[in-house]
């Protein structure tokens, strides 16, 4: 990658609608050559797709936690079958692997306490594997998930 695919990544993640032709102008560069970046920065799996950012409060997403795992058993096939399941529950926003205390960390989005309750009490929990949690509420979120750190230096 060089310098001039940096700028388009950058400029991507801030606003993945925009125009070939108005991201071209911006980079000073022809259309067709913008173009035929963006086709090789998504042939090549730099660009993994394109995604709105939606406000999860306008979804009725009023609640935001965040919920360590602890695994009772760490076989393959626990592990397997724990990190499948967990990719099938639509609230689970993202899901880490850790080293330390705990295994998981899991990042949600519900409506209400009442929602988190039963997640936590009857999907995670219920997972085979599954050995302990901790829930940890979100008060405010000081800086959002705006990208990646693209460094044109």
């Amino acid at each position: 990658m060089d310098l001039l695919d940096l700028k388009i990544l950058k400029a991507l993640q801030s606003s993945g609608r925009k125009k070939n032709a108005e991201l071209a102008r911006e980079l000073g560069v022809a259309p067709s050559t913008m173009m035929e970046r963006i086709r090789r920065l998504e042939k090549t799996g730099v660009l993994q797709g394109y995604r709105a950012s939606i406000d999860p409060k306008k979804l009725g997403l009023d609640i935001q936690a965040f919920i360590s795992v602890t695994l009772s058993r760490h076989e393959t096939e626990v592990i397997r079958k724990f990190e499948e399941s967990i990719r099938k529950m639509p609230h689970i926003r993202a899901c880490y692997h850790l080293t330390g205390r705990f295994d998981y960390l899991l990042h949600v989005f519900v409506g209400d306490l009442d929602q988190l309750g039963k997640l936590v009490k009857n999907r995670i929990a219920a997972l085979a594997g599954f050995g302990k949690s901790e829930t940890f509420l979100v008060f405010s979120e000081t800086k959002s998930d705006n990208g990646l750190p693209v460094s044109e230096d």
